[in-house]
């Protein structure tokens, strides 16, 4: 829009100059009415044109001038005639009519512009339907059966949510089959998933199997500042899908419009509760929507109002979750079609390497080795590319740039080996995969643990391990440099360490003084998957100080362990900070040589040309290792990544 009231406003000066320029008269010589006088009295003018006060003339060479007559001279006309001047008289020049209308009207054309724009900004902007007359058209946009070219060979990783679909698909090809046993389909289809589960792509697959019409909105497109405008669009998003029946309604985040009304502090949005009263009549009203299926995405089941979520609305909940190992090589194979790479990759090597990978982090693995491969000037992706990819996206990206002090070095490499090596004597603990002091992201070194296998919960003894290894750095921090001597480099691994240990108390119930009970409650704006814990609330002062003791004793027990741990090995502590002093980057091997008390052997990877590629700073260190997901008892071992 505003483009377009820059080009009106260009358009309105162009025409106003041409009209200027095609009324102004030829350019004359401009002289004194003085000087004028006096050459008429010596005989060098040939003609006048008296216009009121203007004076136009021609002199006896053919020179044109003009003059303006100060006052009334009754003596000009006999000097004039006596001298044989030619005279004659013109009307005062006006502006032609077009001239005059353009310029009467272009106050009113630039006010008219400029009320469209504001109507427009208000309203969203956009072009096509969301003119400044179309507040209540819906902003779905259509696909027709031709256009989607996405089908279930598409979709991996997600099998179990593919066969709940599968249902919907055969009713939108044969609606007849279920109808004639007075079956009905389920009119809405809620998908939740934490991102990049798939989602999205699930829904168009199912559009592109049955071949029909796909309409797709956001949640956020409802909504406007003006109250109704959101409901009306609803109701022409309706109308509009029963003309195109049987078809698909995809509504993504769908979380922005439906959430529970009358919550949170001053009661809810009026506008956003008005869509939603109009979206669940819709669904489910006095009129039928027969062939129109709503299906819709969120990773916020938590905060929908229970009216969407009844029977007849949003009836079936389909879970699209973080897929496993094998879903994650299904996943990697798929992409893998439209990137060239060696025959020597195993998609499932790569997919054991990346647990807690949802799909669109596998996507963005593929592309990174791709970018990879390209930099290196190579035809074809290779192993190295997806290791150097995986790296990237799970421990952050080199900074090979920044220099260390041999003293930060060192440092560096005591706190990464010191998680290293407790995470490697602790039962339970995930086995350590690299270890490396090359600065990544905001951190100066990184300690990486990676699963066996995945998995989907952990034990207390699992649970007190992971806070002995987090304890790691600090410990051996404290015995190269003294208790004096110990960095901030620790505080993230403290956090995680204290939050571990309060979840531990409050949550999990595995305190033997406090038993097995609830002592937090979930906070309902938190995220599906989110780690943070809930809050404590309704506890009496007695209790609040026995959950501090038993934190405390089971963090102090745990940082005992750990530091038994590496007094017990403090030649492999030495031995593994001095190959990493050499390598910078250590993997499983060099560590198996360390802990049998031998000297590790050069990495694979590592050439004598590799000396200078280390060393760089930043205000924290990082360890990656798998990350429980408290909220849902899951653990996401895939992007394991905390800074100390």
């Amino acid at each position: 829009m505003a483009k377009n009231l820059i080009l009106w406003v260009i358009i309105a000066a162009v025409l106003l100059t041409v009209f200027q320029k095609l009324d102004s008269p030829v350019s004359n010589q401009e002289i004194a009415y003085s000087q004028f006088i006096e050459r008429v009295q010596s005989g060098q003018v040939k003609k006048v044109t008296i216009a009121g006060a203007s004076i136009t003339g021609e002199y006896n060479n053919g020179q044109r001038f003009e003059t303006i007559r100060p006052g009334h001279d009754p003596k000009m006309m006999d000097d004039l005639l006596e001298h044989n001047v030619e005279v004659q008289g013109k009307k005062p020049e006006q502006q032609s009519i077009w001239t005059q209308l353009l310029v009467a009207s272009f106050p009113i054309l630039v006010i008219i512009a400029v009320f469209m724009f504001f109507m427009r900004q208000m309203q969203g902007g956009g072009g096509g339907k969301s003119g400044p007359m179309s507040f209540g058209k819906s902003k779905a946009k259509l696909l027709g059966e031709d256009q989607i070219k996405t089908t279930f060979t598409d979709v991996a990783g997600c099998d179990e949510a593919k066969e709940d679909v599968q249902e919907l698909v055969e009713f939108l090809r044969d609606p007849a089959k279920y109808q004639r046993l007075g079956g009905q389909i389920p009119r809405g289809v809620l998908m939740v998933g934490q991102p990049g589960t798939g989602k999205t792509l699930l829904a168009k697959a199912i559009a592109g199997e049955a071949k029909v019409p796909f309409f797709s909105i956001s949640g956020s497109d409802f909504v406007e500042m003006f109250v109704g405008v959101g409901a009306s669009r609803v109701r022409d998003m309706f109308d509009q899908a029963k003309k195109q029946a049987p078809c698909i309604i995809f509504i993504d985040e769908i979380d922005a419009v439906g959430r529970s009304r009358g919550v949170g502090i001053g009661g809810g949005n009026d506008e956003r509760e008005q869509t939603l009263n109009q979206l669940l009549v819709e669904m489910d009203g006095f009129e039928g929507n027969d062939g129109i299926i709503v299906i819709a995405a969120t990773n916020r089941p938590d905060v929908l109002d229970p009216a969407l979520m009844r029977p007849g609305r949003f009836d079936r909940q389909v879970v699209v979750g973080l897929p496993d190992i094998r879903g994650r090589e299904q996943i990697l194979k798929v992409h893998m079609r439209k990137v060239p790479v060696t025959d020597d990759i195993d998609a499932k090597v790569i997919a054991r390497g990346t647990p807690g990978f949802s799909g669109a982090d596998l996507a963005n693995l593929v592309n990174e080795a791709a970018l990879f491969a390209a930099r290196a000037n190579r035809t074809t992706v290779t192993m190295e590319e997806f290791e150097k990819a995986k790296d990237k996206i799970m421990m952050g990206a080199e900074r090979k740039s920044m220099v260390m002090s041999d003293k930060e070095k060192e440092n560096t490499a005591y706190h990464e080996a010191g998680h290293a090596i407790v995470g490697r004597l602790v039962p339970e603990h995930d086995p350590v995969y690299k270890v490396s002091i090359i600065p990544r992201g905001r951190a100066l070194g990184v300690t990486m643990f990676l699963p066996e296998e995945d998995r989907h919960s952990i034990s207390k003894r699992g649970i007190e391990s992971n806070i002995c290894s987090l304890y790691g750095g600090r410990i051996a921090e404290e015995m190269t440099l003294g208790k004096d001597g110990v960095t901030t480099g620790a505080s993230n691994d403290i956090e995680r360490a204290t939050q571990y240990a309060r979840n531990y108390v409050t949550k999990w119930g595995l305190s033997e003084k406090l038993g097995a009970q609830l002592y937090a409650e979930e906070d309902q704006n938190a995220y599906l998957g989110s780690s943070g814990g809930g809050q404590l609330s309704h506890l009496s002062d007695e209790t609040a100080r026995t959950i501090d003791a038993e934190v405390r004793d089971l963090l102090d027990r745990c940082y005992k362990t750990a530091y038994q741990l590496l007094e017990e090995n403090r030649d492999k502590l030495e031995l593994m900070k001095d190959a990493l002093m050499e390598y910078e980057t250590i993997d499983t091997d060099q560590i198996d040589d360390i802990m049998n008390g031998q000297k590790p052997r050069p990495p694979k990877s590592w050439s004598d040309d590799d000396g200078d590629k280390g060393g760089a700073g930043a205000d924290a260190t990082e360890e990656t290792e798998s990350k429980l997901d408290e909220d849902s008892s899951e653990d996401n071992q895939g992007k394991p990544a905390s800074e100390h």
